[in-house]
């Protein structure tokens, strides 16, 4: 079997938005492994949805045998790329910076293989922070046009609202970063978001001025979902790798919950799905489509979290929606098929969140609006009343009617019960026997 291009499935996959001279990157891309890196400031301890997109770009690159390397911005992470944002990003310590470093090396590893030689973290700290500041002025900074950079973008937007001169720095320092991976790895290729297309330009010059060698550039597009809306932001916030802040079961559903004019582009960038099996998912219609959502939700959560809690999530959805016939469709274009039951019985843990009660009290009788305030879903009994009058509490399939009803026994099947706050924030309440 032909091993296909690696700049062709980049760009049939939507990645590729501009790239500096496209025949250029296609032929070193087409001549033997490329060494490339993308940047990551650690602002925050995870990277959210939004950040798939570069990372599944790196992987997709890796897996055709080029050499990734992820840089973690501890260095430009304490100045702050002013590049998309209206004002200066919240200046964060040394400590911080290097803690929440710490959490984004464990998510790299999701992606690449890190321990074979074949991909690097690197933190541009070690290098950054050992400049001598005179020198790097006039070493690297004569190299740069104020009015060339006040011409970019990410400049021009920030100038209307102030631009600090500590901001100002943060091109020269990108551009720096790719002339010391040039230098030390062999790196030739620098990819980010169209965001980025300033910072990238710049190191190349930088490159082609000192070392008189050829550098490359990629960018992808800026993603945004078919509302409008970034991609990883929900109404409750961003939808996190980090499962400690968003647990699989919820990054499951967000995917799952994926708007119909975004499937076949998430299918492409968030799965490694062969195209042609896109293709026949993303050609489904009406709720058959909701089968190709699924197996989005559940390739994208196996990447991030592990195939043990994606069976996981599959397997609470399945709980959830027991009728629902996309599930099914999707186990077996997954070649899963009949594994529901099996994986019911896997792991225990939940990512749903739950509570516990023991048969006695379920017998004794528990209001239906005690149990929503004691799983959280409501913040008092007033609330679970006007819910109750607005329809939107159920209790498995029943729709609550008053605040007098109670949790009945025969309700909970293999002592299960999921209750629902509108039709995206269930709960699983668990009946444990009496001691």
């Amino acid at each position: 079997m032909t091993t296909p291009h690696a700049f062709d499935v980049l760009r049939e996959r939507g990645f590729v938005s501009q790239v500096t001279d496209e025949a250029a990157v296609r032929a070193a891309l087409g001549a033997g492994p490329v060494t490339f890196y993308v940047g990551f400031d650690p602002t925050a301890s995870s990277l959210h949805a939004g950040s798939l997109l570069p990372l599944m770009a790196m992987a997709q690159l890796a897996r055709l045998g080029h050499r990734p390397i992820f840089i973690l911005g501890g260095g430009t992470a304490m100045v702050g790329d002013p590049s998309g944002k209206t004002e200066l990003r919240q200046m964060l310590t040394p400590e911080q910076i290097r803690e929440n470093g710490l959490g984004l090396r464990r998510q790299f590893e999701r992606f690449c293989p890190l321990d074979q030689g074949q991909g690097r973290v690197l933190d541009n700290a070690e290098w950054l922070l050992a400049l001598n500041y005179i020198e790097f002025l006039r070493d690297i900074g004569r190299h740069f046009s104020v009015n060339r950079m006040l011409a970019h973008e990410s400049y021009k937007i920030r100038l209307e609202r102030g631009l600090s001169f500590l901001e100002f720095n943060y091109q020269l320092l990108q551009a720096y970063d790719f002339l010391h991976l040039s230098r030390r790895y062999g790196c030739s290729l620098q990819m980010g978001g169209d965001d980025q297309w300033g910072n990238i330009v710049a190191g190349m010059d930088l490159i082609r001025r000192l070392e008189a060698k050829e550098a490359h550039g990629l960018t992808f597009p800026l993603l945004t979902t078919a509302t409008g809306e970034k991609m990883g932001k929900t109404a409750r916030g961003a939808v996190w790798l980090d499962a400690a802040r968003t647990s699989p079961h919820d990054f499951f559903q967000y995917f799952r919950n994926t708007d119909d004019r975004d499937v076949e582009r998430f299918l492409k960038f968030f799965t490694f799905l062969p195209l042609d099996g896109i293709a026949r998912l993303s050609a489904l219609k009406g709720a058959e489509l909701n089968s190709a959502k699924v197996v989005l939700a559940y390739c994208a959560t196996e990447i991030v979290h592990g195939e043990a809690q994606a069976k996981l999530a599959l397997s609470e959805t399945h709980a959830l929606h027991p009728g629902d016939r996309s599930i099914d469709a999707a186990l077996s274009f997954l070649g899963m098929a009949g594994a529901i039951p099996e994986v019911a019985q896997g792991p225990q843990s939940s990512s749903m969140t739950s509570t516990t009660y023991t048969s006695r009290r379920i017998r004794e009788g528990v209001l239906v609006v005690d149990a929503f305030l004691e799983a959280k879903l409501v913040k008092s009994k007033g609330e679970a009343r006007r819910k109750i009058a607005e329809g939107g509490l159920r209790v498995g399939e029943r729709v609550v009617k008053s605040h007098e009803e109670k949790l009945a026994p025969e309700e909970f099947e293999g002592g299960k019960l999921v209750i629902w706050f509108g039709k995206k924030k269930p709960h699983l309440i668990t009946i444990e026997d009496d001691e």
